[in-house]
């Protein structure tokens, strides 16, 4: 399939061209959106709304396979156990009360781990399914010590910082060619000082995967391209270091979407951008021709360590790990916090686009280094943060 082909009825799945409405295909309800789709689209995947959770798709294993080196079975396995360990998060930090440290998935178990700083939590932490270990520090005090750093003027050689529920620590990602800077050295003598830290490095600073304009992919804002998230009613969400509020925005068509409703960069990484001129929306991940295209049924936060899969249109759809929540990346631009950093790759004009884990939607891409033929890593501003901001409702099937 030619590629204007793949990002003309992508797109489509997204936001629908209103003339589809003109010919008297037009969605009786928002439900039922997705599967009027798939009635004219034979090859998208789609499958009706459903209360049920719905099987993976063969895609979604299958790039699981490709990007994670898993068999058909262990990706079936994985994504139930990670589907256990998101449920299980909320009852299991209940339980471990101002003990709790902090929560990761481990693959090789397949269950939720569960840090705790206190013996007397650990059988109630059992309890609900999860693994226990026992840590020095609190969440409650790795958070107060990172809040010092993100109050901090970083350098440039200071790509990122998180706190590490593993180690226990305040992690720093410092740029292993600016280690020996001195103000790099500065910043982290400071950070030290907040409390327990642990530096490591990385091998490139971090940057907004932006673009300037390619013909044929899903919207534009001035001379930048970038890619749509998720649906919400009213519109769509996407980073916001690629319009500014009050930005007009036009489809890979070129027709008129709508405007950037509210954005934010740095500090945070989103935006909101309202939808009409005939177009609307509906619950979907592109697959782009890579997995079948993904409903959206909810936005549970998968934990540390789950699998996770990104939609952007430049490098289509990729498959990677959770490494950290709640990370402040360190941009030219200036610092934006609360992001959560992973192992999938990703490419200039794929800002903006949706991160889901399983059918849960998990955040906008925000940026990251490396790109798809060499690896990287990628930071997204986590979705429920973006609703909450804008009081909008995720678009679900």
């Amino acid at each position: 399939m030619r590629r204007t082909t793949v990002l003309r009825t992508g797109l489509s799945a997204i936001l629908l061209l209103g003339a589809w409405a003109a010919a008297g295909i037009a969605p009786a309800s928002a439900a039922d959106a997705p599967s009027t789709a798939s009635a004219s689209r034979t090859t998208s995947g789609f499958t009706p709304a459903s209360t049920a959770k719905a099987p993976a798709s063969a895609g979604l294993l299958s790039a699981m396979q490709k990007d994670l080196g898993l068999t058909a079975g262990q990706a079936k396995a994985r994504l139930a156990a990670e589907g256990t360990a998101t449920a299980v998060q909320g009852k299991a930090r209940r339980a471990a009360g101002p003990s709790y440290g902090g929560s990761w998935f481990d693959p090789a178990t397949g269950r939720l781990t569960v840090a705790v700083t206190s013996d007397e939590k650990a059988g109630a932490v059992r309890a609900t399914g999860a693994a226990v270990r026992l840590v020095a520090h609190s969440a409650r005090q790795l958070d107060a010590a990172k809040a010092q750093l993100d109050a901090l003027s970083a350098p440039a050689g200071v790509a990122s910082w998180h706190v590490d529920p593993k180690v226990s620590r305040v992690v720093v990602n410092v740029v292993a060619s600016s280690e020996d800077d001195n103000d790099v050295r500065a910043f982290v003598e400071r950070a030290r000082k907040a409390g327990p830290v642990l530096v490591r490095r990385t091998s490139e600073a971090p940057k907004t995967f932006s673009a300037g304009t390619v013909g044929g992919d899903p919207y534009y804002t001035g001379n930048v391209r970038c890619s749509i998230g998720f649906s919400v009613y009213g519109g769509f969400v996407t980073a916001g270091h690629c319009g500014q509020a009050g930005a007009g925005v036009s489809g890979w068509d070129g027709s008129y979407i709508g405007n950037f409703q509210g954005s934010s960069f740095p500090g945070d990484d989103y935006a909101w951008v309202s939808v009409g001129n005939g177009w609307w929306t509906v619950p979907v991940v592109l697959g782009w021709g890579t997995v079948s295209d993904q409903l959206v049924r909810g936005s549970a936060e998968a934990p540390i360590g789950a699998s996770i899969c990104r939609s952007g249109s430049t490098s289509h759809w990729h498959c990677g790990n959770v490494l950290a929540t709640n990370e402040t990346v360190n941009y030219s631009q200036g610092a934006v916090y609360q992001m959560t950093k992973t192992s999938v790759c990703a490419e200039p004009g794929d800002s903006g686009g949706s991160f889901i884990s399983g059918d849960q939607a998990q955040g906008v891409t925000s940026g990251g280094w490396g790109n798809c033929s060499s690896g990287g890593e990628t930071w997204h501003q986590p979705i429920n943060e973006i609703l909450n901001r804008y009081g909008l409702t995720l678009h679900t099937a």
